[in-house]
């Protein structure tokens, strides 16, 4: 059994690559002051994650989307349409839930294939 973990630390791994599936931690930007600019940074962030370890967002196989506040909803969708590869989106949900600071507004997960 072949595991890769990608910029380990102390509490988690920001990926972890097992039998030909990337598990990308959940991302955070917290720098934006609005969950649609959080939402395109945290989506650059896993553009880069994946590229890291030879994947891509047309690989992608599911995603978990935390919004601190359902309100912001469209937002977020606004920008995940014109990011998401339109032929190969993933299985996805979308929960409102506490997150890990008041700052974060958007928290997103997702796994992909190599």
């Amino acid at each position: 059994m072949s595991i890769k973990r990608h910029q380990p630390g102390p509490r988690m791994s920001a990926a972890v690559v097992h039998n030909n599936t990337v598990y990308l931690a959940g991302q955070v930007a917290g720098d934006q002051p609005t969950a649609k600019g959080q939402t395109a940074d945290i989506l650059k962030k896993i553009d880069g994650l994946l590229a890291s370890v030879g994947s891509d967002k047309s690989k992608l196989l599911s995603a978990t989307i935390y919004l601190a506040n359902m309100a912001s909803y469209n937002e977020m969708n606004e920008v995940w349409d014109a990011w998401v590869d339109s032929g190969n989106t993933p299985a996805r949900a979308t929960v409102e839930a506490r997150l890990a600071q008041p700052k974060f507004l958007v928290e997103i997960s997702v796994v992909a294939g190599l």
